[in-house]
């Protein structure tokens, strides 16, 4: 072999070899898509969709960019897991425990959230337009900035939970359990029913939210707000 062709040959090796160390990580755990479901696993931007996986034990899982619409994720244990950016539209939570776990910027319209314990869990920025959170245990959860248009609350636990800057248009909390403080500061809350809620210790509440929101006399407001002419609201 020639010197100039030898020397060609270990050029384009050394640039293959350039290539493939410079690969992303992601493309380096593209096989822990087809991991078996347990504690810690890695199924970041996989598709697992469709699936069947109530009772896992996913704790301190990264679920982060994956898409798992439609899938059964009943009494799942996501504790500490990681689903920032992930679909997860039309799935099912009910009764998993999501203590501590990152649903950030999640988009999960219609989800299914009832009966979750999700303590200190965070929903920052996530769409969860006509998600269901009935029964839920949120105290101390974040939904800041989160888009709950049409959400339903009925028999969650609210106490510490922060809706600042949330979409709460016509969103139900009427039913919701708020045992302490819980933050709407700046959130829009166009026909979000709020009828015989304590909202007593409510933080960031002003006015102008109160005059578009449904109460009624039983509505428990901050000191310095008041009772709306337009209360009680028509049901739709």
């Amino acid at each position: 072999m020639s010197g100039l062709r030898k020397g060609m040959l270990l050029g384009f090796v050394a640039a293959c070899l350039a290539m493939t160390v410079g690969l992303p990580l992601g493309h380096a755990d593209a096989a822990d898509c087809r991991a078996d479901p347990a504690p810690e696993v890695d199924w970041s931007a996989c598709s697992k969709k469709n699936l069947m996986l109530g009772g896992s034990d996913f704790t301190g899982a990264n679920f982060r960019d994956a898409d798992l619409s439609y899938t059964d994720m009943r009494d799942t244990n996501l504790t500490e897991a990681v689903l920032e950016k992930a679909t997860l539209i039309r799935a099912w939570f009910n009764g998993a425990r999501l203590n501590k776990a990152n649903f950030a910027r999640v988009e999960a319209y219609r989800s299914n959230l009832q009966n979750v314990v999700a303590q200190g869990a965070s929903f920052a920025s996530a769409e969860l337009q006509r998600a269901a959170f009935n029964g839920a245990d949120l105290r101390y959860a974040n939904f800041e900035k989160a888009d709950l248009s049409r959400a339903s609350f009925d028999q969650a636990i609210l106490s510490g939970a922060s809706f600042a800057y949330a979409n709460l248009s016509r969103a139900d909390l009427s039913k919701a359990s708020v045992e302490g403080t819980v933050g709407f500061d700046r959130a829009f809350m166009l026909l979000t029913r709020i009828e015989g809620l304590d909202l007593s210790r409510a933080t960031g509440l002003d006015q102008s939210q109160i005059d578009i929101a449904c109460g009624d006399t039983a509505t428990r407001l901050p000191k310095g707000l008041t009772t709306p002419a337009t209360w009680p609201c028509p049901r739709d």
